[in-house]
């Protein structure tokens, strides 16, 4: 059966982000893969004070580090605390990330009053524990689907952002372009944190998927899941729209490593996962 025009779109978008992806890592932005002092057990290790996800299986490891967006090239480092108390260096290189200008209507989107700082400052500080979440679940790193049927890409990640000519935080996430009301899934199993409005995201979900791996959805015009809610890959968690700070619908999709904002792309390519060695 050949596919339908939109499936067929879908697959091509899927395949333009993963040959993006192949060029990203390790950068500012991207994953790498550090491989660890061989161990009986489970090495425990830390990047920027922020502990990370460790794969594999005795006495072979690997960290799988999320690098900031604002990290220079150079020469980072891991510590690990057990088995052993030392610093494991690996290197980045750097990418440069272009920019995007956007319009806003609503100046209370870009200069919010008093009292909507107050507001977004208190969620913002709730969304950063919720990105901090670590336990010892081990997270699938394979990502088969995009969280919605999208056809084509509204924003890459990476973008530095100005709204109204004001230079604002980089772009966090991938942009795709999707109908009012259409359905969004988890493409990981996981925990829902969040489920609520929020000032900027709009609707918005997260998702712990375990040892640090952390999705978020936003821009949602309808939620349909509860903080505490446990999740099979492809569950639906609402519907698309354009909630929040945005000039139309879409979805903003978010994945975090440690409590660091990483091209979610980076988990759809079989061939940088082959590279990380990711592919067992």
């Amino acid at each position: 059966m050949r596919p339908y025009p939109g499936r067929l779109a879908a697959l091509c978008l899927i395949g333009s982000l993963q040959a993006q992806a192949l060029i990203v890592a390790p950068v500012n932005g991207g994953i790498a893969a550090v491989a660890l002092p061989d161990s009986d057990s489970r090495p425990q290790v830390s990047y920027l004070g922020h502990p990370v996800l460790v794969s594999g299986q005795a006495p072979h490891w690997r960290a799988i580090v999320g690098i900031p967006l604002d990290r220079p090239a150079g020469i980072e480092h891991l510590d690990e605390m057990a088995p052993l108390t030392q610093s494991i260096p690996f290197p980045i290189g750097h990418k440069a990330y272009p920019e995007q200008h956007i319009t806003l209507s609503d100046h209370h989107m870009v200069d919010p009053t008093p009292a909507q700082l107050t507001r977004i400052h208190r969620e913002l500080t709730e969304e950063k524990a919720d990105f901090a979440l670590f336990d010892g679940q081990q997270p699938p790193l394979r990502i088969d689907h995009l969280p919605v049927t999208a056809t084509a890409l509204d924003s890459a990640f990476g973008l530095r952002r100005f709204f109204n000519g004001e230079e604002r935080a980089p772009h966090s996430g991938l942009d795709l372009k999707a109908r009012e009301g259409q359905m969004v899934t988890t493409p990981l199993p996981g925990r829902v944190v969040l489920g609520r409005e929020l000032y900027f995201n709009g609707g918005t979900v997260i998702v712990d998927h375990g040892q640090g791996l952390v999705s978020m959805y936003c821009h949602l015009s309808h939620i349909d899941v509860q903080p505490g809610e446990m999740l099979a890959a492809g569950a639906e968690l609402g519907r698309a729209g354009h909630s929040g700070r945005a000039t139309g619908p879409h979805l903003h999709w978010s994945m975090s490593l440690n409590d660091v904002r990483i091209d979610p792309a980076l988990l759809l390519s079989d061939d940088l996962r082959r590279q990380l060695g990711l592919d067992h």
